[in-house]
């Protein structure tokens, strides 16, 4: 291995050792219990919406919310999404994935929700949002991580910052994939 060749792999292993260290923060929330309105979630400490942890932790409950009562669960996924409301084909996708009864995918992404206890989460409920390393690649937008009980990886949210003053609004979620069957309706448990 040439002298070049040398740097240039010293190099490469200092920046991916940089890169490896920035960015991999985690906010907790805690919710004694989850919004049932809009005017409950609007009186949430979290609804400022100055911070994209806050915005993510919010989506979350809107999508139980969702679950439960789609009305409700529209009202408060609408002004999540500030200036951007839900499409029709926004709203199909969210019916499509709540259909069969899998309305138990957004709670798995509070501590103590497992298929095992058929994602029932720990009262208060609490929910943890991480960034990685990547997560600010794109100006204006964030890309945050949240861990289900029933995957095995973290699946991602999008938040987008309007510059007018600096709010944090829901710009894509990929939380409602499949995850694993709850004990209950696992037909082989």
């Amino acid at each position: 291995m040439g002298l070049f060749d040398k740097i240039k792999n010293a190099a490469g292993g200092m920046a991916s050792s940089a890169i490896s260290n920035l960015g991999n923060k985690s906010e907790t929330f805690t919710f004694n219990a989850l919004p049932e309105s809009l005017a409950e979630m609007q009186a949430l400490p979290e609804a400022k919406l100055d911070t994209p942890f806050k915005t993510a932790a919010l989506s979350v409950c809107a999508l139980c919310a969702y679950a439960a009562d789609r009305q409700i669960g529209t009202e408060m996924l609408n002004w999540l999404r500030g200036p951007r409301p839900l499409s029709g084909v926004d709203i199909s996708f969210l019916n499509d994935r709540f259909r069969d009864g899998k309305t138990y995918v957004p709670f798995s992404y509070f501590e103590g929700a497992t298929p095992d206890n058929n994602y029932t989460p720990n009262e208060p409920f609490k929910i943890t949002i991480s960034t990685n390393p990547y997560s600010d690649a794109n100006a204006g937008y964030m890309k945050l991580f949240i861990k289900s009980g029933g995957a095995d990886n973290a699946r991602e949210i999008v938040l987008r910052q309007r510059g007018s003053d600096g709010v944090w609004f829901l710009w894509e979620q990929m939380l409602l994939p499949d995850i694993r069957t709850p004990k209950a309706a696992d037909p082989w448990a």
